[in-house]
This record gives structure tokens, sequence and C-alpha cells, in this order.
């Protein structure tokens, strides 16, 4: 029994992932969203508030899932596909989001929010094209790692 309360448990944070492309990528859809946020809340906007707000809360669980390497402890789903899906529908959600904005808006902060929007969106664009890149389907592991090495050079 002593020696069960011995066992401590610790948390791998993966910090390489914050260094690499995906890692600010994602540290960059975090920001802009987030200044998104701000501006659509200042011109009280609700409907802009709402969507904005819950694609930050899942872009930052996202971010804390690789940060925190729980994707490789919850197996269940395809991570990559989860993150690709996210970002192709919010893409498109935030495009639609950005054009109604900045053609019905009232105060200066729908505009900004709007042209911020748009940022988001392209960040959510590059964020799809890069997993989809790095995802293999029916593939050999062994050529998925020989073209991910050539890519990395």
């Amino acid at each position: 029994m002593s020696e069960d309360q011995n066992i401590t448990t610790t948390m791998d944070v993966d910090t390489a992932f914050l260094k690499s492309k995906r890692g600010i990528l994602k540290l960059a859809e975090m920001v802009t969203l987030f200044v998104a946020f701000v501006c659509f809340a200042t011109a009280s906007r609700s409907e802009h508030i709402a969507a904005t707000f819950i694609e930050l809360l899942i872009t930052s669980f996202l971010l804390l899932l690789y940060l925190l390497k729980l994707n490789k402890k919850f197996t269940l789903f395809f991570w990559p596909l989860v993150d690709a899906f996210n970002s192709v529908f919010a893409a498109v959600y935030f495009l639609v989001l950005s054009f109604i904005a900045l053609r019905t808006y009232a105060f200066t902060g729908t505009l900004v929010g709007g042209i911020i929007g748009f940022l988001s969106a392209g960040l959510l664009t590059v964020d799809t094209y890069t997993i989809f890149k790095n995802i293999t389907f029916n593939k050999p592991r062994n050529e998925t790692q020989n073209q991910v090495s050539q890519d990395m050079t």
C-alpha cells in the first residue's frame, strides 16, 4: 500500500511542438481568434462573439492536447483528422462570418473583427493544408517516414 503512494505521475510537456511550424500556427490562430473575440465583444455582436469564443476554446483544447502529448494517450480518435476537420469547418465559417461582419458593420469593432476574422480563416486554411499534407492514408510506414524526413531537409 505504501508503494502505491510513492508512485508519482508526471505530465510530459512537448516544448518542441511550440517551436514547430504547426505549434506556431496554432498560437497565431489563438491570437487572431482572441483579438477578433475582443473586437466583436466591444461592438456587442453576440452572434459573432459566440462563434469566435467557441473556436477559441476548440483551438485551445487542441493546442493543449498536442502540448501535453494527450493525443498519444487518448487514441480513441485520430486527432490530426479531428484537427483537420475542425480547421476546414472553422475556415469556411469564419469566411462567411467575416463577410457578414464587413457587410453589416455599424461599429469599428465589427469592422476590425471582420478583418481579423479573414486573417484567422487564412491561418486555419494553412493549418488544414499542413495537416492534410502530413496525414497519409494507406501508405506503408517506411514510405511515410522517408517522405517526412525529405520534407524536413
